[in-house]
């Protein structure tokens, strides 16, 4: 007898998704049985990327989506309005960071900053709505991080953004729940990416990250996309407005 998989048959979308995290995410929500939506501003590695997991058999759909861009946001759900006509599980992934002091932090860099971590993510939240409503119990994972509950050099304005999303995450769980929609956030550490290579590389930050890391090791983005997947699946059917911490225990020892 075959083994039922954790997602069978859901729709799934999953932001940023080509590298990274994403990626991650969306190869395990294929795996488990769903029909992922693979998007990313870079639609060439969106295309790789599902081109791969196509291959091995698993239903993935490739789009470009610039989450600063509402059109590209609306083609997106138009899109699946027709077919499927429902998202269950819908992930707020993209993300950027510029590493800068923030005395030295341009209007222009805080735009960027702020136009992909916080505008998109509402952006998607809002615009997705409907179609998470359709599946009658949907699940919005939004990627936050334990940077907006922590101070660290040069990453001001990402964490203010990753706040943001933190503090909407909660105010959203309780204005979705009376929708049947549960909404939930991942906050990773430092989880090794490309978004993360410049910093973990040096051999000195590296070492002291480490050193406040109780498990004393670097996520992957496995690691993060295991938790998406309890968001996503049934298993977390009486959690909302929680924030999982993926991040070695870093956390806990502040």
């Amino acid at each position: 007898m075959s083994e039922t998989k954790r997602l069978q048959d859901k729709v799934a979308v999953v932001t940023g998704a080509a590298a990274g995290i994403g990626k991650a995410i969306a190869g395990v929500f294929a795996r488990e049985g769903a029909h992922v939506y693979l998007t990313d501003v870079d639609g060439g590695a969106a295309e790789e990327a599902a081109e791969a997991l196509v291959s091995a058999g698993h239903q993935v759909t490739a789009m470009t989506v610039d989450v600063c861009k509402g059109q590209d946001v609306t083609a997106l759900f138009r899109n699946i309005e027709s077919e499927p006509g429902r998202i269950d599980v819908l992930v707020n992934n993209a993300g950027l960071n510029v590493r800068e002091d923030f005395r030295h932090l341009s209007d222009a860099d805080w735009v960027k900053i702020r136009e992909v971590n916080l505008d998109g993510v509402v952006r998607v939240a809002r615009d997705g709505f409907n179609l998470l409503k359709a599946s009658g119990k949907g699940s919005l994972v939004n990627v936050a991080s334990i940077m907006g509950h922590r101070g660290l050099r040069q990453l001001a304005g990402y964490s203010a953004t990753k706040g943001a999303v933190s503090a909407l995450t909660r105010a959203l769980a309780v204005e979705y729940a009376p929708f049947g929609i549960r909404v939930n956030a991942l906050a990773p550490g430092f989880i090794e990416t490309a978004l993360t290579e410049r910093v973990l590389r040096n051999p000195m930050i590296n070492k002291a990250l480490i050193d406040q890391t109780p498990l004393k090791r670097f996520g992957s983005g496995e690691d993060v996309a295991a938790a998406a997947l309890f968001f996503a699946s049934d298993e977390s059917g009486f959690i909302t407005g929680a924030e999982l911490a993926v991040d070695g225990g870093m956390s806990a020892g502040l």
